[in-house]
């Protein structure tokens, strides 16, 4: 995603290595330049295939006495995984293996700690008994039409720097009894009504599959919300699901989001006012 630059260096740089190496001993190339660099609340990452790589214990050391954060990924055995904050710890001794597995955890890592400093917050809306009544394979837009509380409500959301998503599961496109150009005429009809109350509607993800066709995308599968993160850069662990079905409430449990269930005693505007009161 598109964010602010962030503060790192990579202390394995050839420049610095060679010289205190040189000058001084192989065993402090990293532990000098974290005398220098780190400061109080910083983050010291340390990678080691044996755990045991004196030159990286060295300055997990000196970063912890001038009130560092050590963070490590290893494997199996070795002192670094007793000495640090935080071990990410591959569980074998094999080196092929604990290298690829702390690769690829790295990256997975630096992934969600981005998404969580920068990630979008978005709200996934249900439609049918969520934010419209429900017309059983909607045909035609002239039988569409949200609940009167709706517009306010989402643009409450929008006011509070959510997203909000619509995420429907459309299984009349393949049942043969309407086509997509006729689903976007309903959206479009929905998108006005809800601009027309102060809101917005930032994006719509529709599944037109059958139960029977078993996709990935037809709720509660997620791979619509998927989709919806990957596109927009959501933090789906600041996020939320809204819907009438216990599928709604999977789906949004799967994605990882808090859920919130309307229905009898619970409206679309109940739901918007729990999400803004835990906000």
């Amino acid at each position: 995603m598109e964010r602010p630059a962030l503060p790192g260096v990579c202390l394995s740089n050839i420049a610095p290595v060679t010289a205190i190496g040189n000058d001084y001993s192989y065993d402090i190339v990293f532990k000098r330049q974290v005398e220098g660099i780190l400061r109080k609340g910083d983050v010291l990452v340390g990678l080691s295939t044996s755990g045991n790589s004196k030159n990286v214990i060295l300055a997990m050391e000196e970063a912890k006495a001038r009130g560092g954060v050590t963070v490590v990924f290893t494997g199996d055995g070795g002192r670094m995984r007793e000495i640090a904050d935080h071990a990410v710890v591959i569980p074998t001794r094999e080196t092929p293996h604990v290298q690829e597995g702390y690769l690829c955890a790295c990256h997975i890592v630096a992934g969600l700690v981005e998404k969580e400093l920068f990630g979008n917050r978005a709200v996934f809306i249900d439609r049918d008994d969520t934010v419209a009544p429900d017309v059983p394979y909607c045909d035609d837009p002239a039988k569409f039409g949200v609940f009167p509380d709706v517009p306010g409500a989402i643009a409450r959301l929008n006011a509070a720097g959510y997203l909000v998503i619509l995420i429907t599961n459309q299984s009349g496109i393949n049942r043969g009894y309407f086509d997509e150009e006729t689903l976007e005429s309903i959206h479009a009809k929905l998108r006005a009504q809800v601009e027309a109350g102060g809101g917005r509607i930032d994006d719509i993800f529709y599944c037109p599959h059958t139960p029977e066709e078993r996709c990935s995308c037809r709720k509660p599968e997620i791979g619509m919300g998927v989709a919806a993160i990957r596109k927009h850069g959501i933090n789906p662990r600041a996020s939320w699901m809204v819907g009438d079905h216990d599928k709604d409430v999977e789906f949004g449990r799967r994605l990882g989001c808090r859920t919130v269930k309307v229905g009898p005693g619970t409206s679309f505007s109940d739901a918007v006012d729990e999400i803004l009161r835990q906000s």
